[in-house]
């Protein structure tokens, strides 16, 4: 069997809201609460399981997606007026990024989790 990552918590300061954005711009599936989390679905494997803190340290999210799925979420991220960026330092330059022959967008949430899209791996130098 394959090991895949089912669920990841995501602390924030209002876990309903945050899953809902979540939802709206990346188009997960609501599936909404079990026990204190508040769930949604990104696909097949992992669920993104939000719950309320009053502290916590910014998670980074990275999403692959396909060129069409990036123009849908870019659309809605600047529907939803997020500031953008090209890179994780540069979160708010409003570019994008144009690494190893894809796009890529870094953006904060309302919990300061740093949020990436990309449609292109990374590529590693040979070892």
């Amino acid at each position: 069997m394959t090991i895949t990552l089912n669920h990841t918590i995501v602390p924030c300061f209002d876990k309903q809201a945050s899953a809902e954005l979540y939802c709206r711009l990346f188009g997960f599936e609501y599936l909404g609460k079990f026990s204190h989390f508040i769930v949604v679905r990104v696909n097949d494997t992992l669920c993104l399981d939000f719950d309320n803190k009053e502290k916590f340290e910014s998670h980074h999210y990275a999403f692959k997606v396909s060129e069409q799925e990036f123009d849908e979420i870019f659309a809605r991220l600047q529907a939803e007026k997020l500031k953008y960026g090209s890179g994780p330092t540069e979160a708010e330059n409003m570019t994008i990024n144009h690494n190893y022959g894809g796009r890529g967008v870094y953006f904060r949430d309302p919990n300061g989790h740093l949020l990436e899209l990309l449609t292109a791996d990374y590529e590693m130098p040979p070892q």
